[in-house]
């Protein structure tokens, strides 16, 4: 490891031994950068690296709100912008329990090279609460998230910070938050991307990143002369991600065997075909059931109980779509052992490090988050893009455009690994070529 790298990684596990997340993120990859480093002295004598692992700014704010009883609850709201050297920063909510400061900066450091591999002038950020919006009515939801943006929207705008949603902010709730930025700032700004088509949303957007994930997985088989034609598929969540993952799987003739929630997965021997998928959607989006019913619908499928799909099947696709962290090294030695021959994430940072390492030593295709899932938010740039023209673009315009940015990052990162001597390496690749753009910006601009 190059020592400018080491030393940095160093001063940051002794400052904050307690965001592993952001401290696993930031390892894995300012540890792909040390060929880039020793080739030029200009990142250390700007000390870029120190200014790339410290977020430009960080929001914590409290949120009160009231239940349905009347009943006053105060919950933590967060916003890091990380860095807007190549843009405003651009990144999810999250609403979800587990949310933390570190779990954000990991998130929002990840958004920052993933940004910049989408060829999109965007900047990194993420944001969020604690708050669960799981089991809440509507009047719930709605009271927190007017509480939330009362003071968000001081720290954003089309040109300054564009957030977006993540797990827990679905439409309903990018409803509610752009309904209160406007009354907040009595401007109809493109501020929040993945609104409703009706008032200002995109097309293809609600698909982005699952669809994006496929085509990313499709052009890394091409590599190799293959298709994903004919080969079974294993898929972690039941969420969006997962739903058009599945979906995109299924139109490109490959046969998607699994889906899971947190308290189990199903696998389904004989595939998810479209009507089964139908089931899913109806089951997650409208009725917030859980995936167990699924097996009850279709007796061909079996449930396990408070298992994730990994080696639960063979399987020559792994597309992990679910959270951080879910494959760990003993998950992935059953996927190579059930011949796995790629992964994909459609998530962020499924994949722990000893789960990466197994997947190098079998030589295996392995597409890290930020590029494979680049979809997602490369879909919500065509939709600022839109929203700042005052046009729509048709279906199958965003589609072609989402899978042009696609091809483009996988050649980009695929370029990046062989210039600097690791050809087929993706994390290295995706991780030089996204960190070149956003340090060269940096450097530009000054501090």
């Amino acid at each position: 490891m190059n020592k400018y790298v080491a030393r940095v990684l160093e001063d940051l596990k002794a400052k904050q031994p307690w965001e592993k997340e952001f401290l696993q993120a930031a390892e894995e990859v300012l540890s792909s950068l040390s060929v880039v480093l020793d080739s030029d002295s200009k990142y250390e004598k700007n000390k870029i690296l120190e200014r790339m692992v410290v977020p430009e700014r960080v929001i914590l704010f409290q949120v009160p709100w009231a239940d349905d009883k009347g009943e006053i609850q105060v919950n933590q709201g967060y916003r890091v912008q990380f860095n807007s050297a190549i843009g405003p920063y651009k990144g999810g909510l999250r609403f979800h329990p587990s949310v933390n400061l570190g779990i954000l900066k990991f998130l929002g450091f990840e958004q920052v090279f993933k940004n910049s591999l989408t060829t999109l002038p965007m900047g990194g950020g993420k944001g969020g609460s604690n708050f669960d919006p799981k089991g809440k009515s509507d009047n719930e939801v709605r009271n927190f998230c007017n509480s939330f943006m009362r003071e968000l929207y001081r720290h954003i705008g089309p040109n300054t910070d564009v957030p977006a949603g993540d797990i827990g902010v679905g439409g309903r709730e990018i409803g509610y938050l752009f309904g209160q930025y406007k009354r907040c700032k009595n401007s109809y700004d493109s501020v929040l991307t993945g609104k409703a088509l009706e008032w200002g949303g995109s097309l293809i957007r609600p698909e982005a990143t699952g669809y994006g994930n496929v085509y990313f997985a499709q052009e890394m088989l091409a590599t190799k002369g293959d298709s994903l034609a004919g080969k079974t598929a294993l898929v972690s969540g039941s969420g969006n991600v997962a739903q058009y993952t599945v979906e995109k799987l299924i139109q490109l003739g490959a046969k998607p065997i699994s889906l899971s929630d947190s308290n189990g997965t199903i696998i389904d021997p004989d595939g998810i075909d479209a009507e089964k998928l139908a089931f899913v959607m109806d089951l997650k989006n409208n009725k917030r059931g859980r995936i167990k019913e699924y097996a009850g619908k279709y007796s061909g499928a079996k449930y396990y109980e408070g298992k994730r799909p990994w080696g639960l099947a063979k399987a020559e696709l792994a597309l992990p779509s679910a959270t951080q962290n879910e494959i760990d090294g003993d998950n992935a030695k059953a996927l190579i052992e059930n011949g796995c021959i790629l992964v994909s994430e459609g998530a962020n940072m499924p994949s722990t490090p000893e789960a990466i390492e197994v997947y190098k030593a079998a030589k295996i295709l392995y597409a890290p988050g930020k590029a494979s899932n680049a979809g997602g938010v490369a879909t919500s740039g065509l939709e600022m893009s839109q929203n700042a023209i005052r046009l729509s673009w048709t279906r199958e315009e965003v589609d072609q455009k989402l899978h042009g940015i696609m091809r483009s990052i996988h050649k980009n990162a695929l370029d990046a690994a062989a210039e600097y001597g690791t050809p087929g390496d993706y994390v290295n690749g995706a991780n030089i070529a996204g960190f070149k753009k956003v340090a060269s910006a940096m450097i530009a601009q000054g501090f």
